[in-house]
């Protein structure tokens, strides 16, 4: 008898869900314009991305990219300095690509949200205040006027695939646009602050330590909302509270 593939579901809550069946993953989105983003970004990234099998509104199936993810948060990462070094070379990369027709968010809507979550942060009680006005301080530095370039909007580790130390897929791209690249570069980062060093030295330029921490502070003030109500734990040990502590 043939092998029965198992559906394992990776994602799943009341805007997105992905399933995998074998090397496959389907994206099931209920804003399709994510989606168009995702299909976009990816034809015009210069990185190793999944290759679309089809697309039926709301379910985009994508291959699997070979490899393992660079890191996840919470948990130690396991790939070479090397490896971290190659995925700064790959945001380089990326950074030096022409830039997408989309805009992005401007420093003002972003400091809306921010103001809007720290409110509610403190309002209901979720952190200490002196927490949140610390991070909301630090956060202060992000929200200058930058130069776009091409971003991937969500680069966390678990997005970014490596074999050995090479960079084999970059997923997830439905929020990638015109942005501030020091983003990318923190939230590849968050969490993995012993590995900064490796993704500059890729990288390949100077940056702003101080933003990049201030990305950081506002990336995890913003994020816990919906983490809490998307039935993810922000106070995990070496997630998104404990990057607010090691501000203070």
């Amino acid at each position: 008898m043939a092998r029965v593939e198992e559906i394992e579901v990776l994602v799943a809550h009341s805007e997105r869900a992905t399933p995998r069946v074998g090397d496959v993953f389907l994206k099931i989105d209920t804003d399709q314009s994510r989606t168009d983003v995702e299909v976009e970004a990816m034809a015009m990234a210069p990185l190793p991305t999944p290759e679309v099998l089809w697309r039926k509104p709301p379910v985009l199936a994508l291959a699997a990219v070979p490899g393992t993810a660079l890191g996840h948060l919470g948990r130690p990462s396991t790939a070479s300095p090397a490896a971290w070094a190659a995925a700064g070379a790959a945001v380089r990369m990326l950074h030096d690509a022409p830039l997408p027709p989309w805009p992005g968010r401007s420093p003002d809507e972003i400091a809306s949200d921010l103001d809007a979550e720290c409110s509610w942060l403190v309002g209901n009680g979720v952190l200490p205040a002196d927490l949140v006005t610390r991070n909301r301080e630090v956060a202060e530095a992000a929200l200058r006027p930058w130069t776009p370039v091409f971003t991937h909007g969500d680069l966390q580790t678990n997005h970014v695939f490596v074999d050995g130390d090479e960079i084999t897929g970059v997923i997830d791209w439905s929020e990638a646009a015109r942005g501030d690249a020091l983003h990318d570069l923190a939230i590849l980062t968050l969490g993995y602050e012993q590995h900064l060093g490796d993704v500059i030295a890729g990288y390949g330029t100077d940056v702003d330590l101080d933003v990049i921490r201030a990305w950081w502070s506002l990336r995890s003030l913003v994020a816990v909302r919906w983490l809490v109500g998307h039935g993810f734990d922000p106070s995990s040990p070496g997630c998104e509270f404990d990057v607010l502590r090691s501000r203070m």
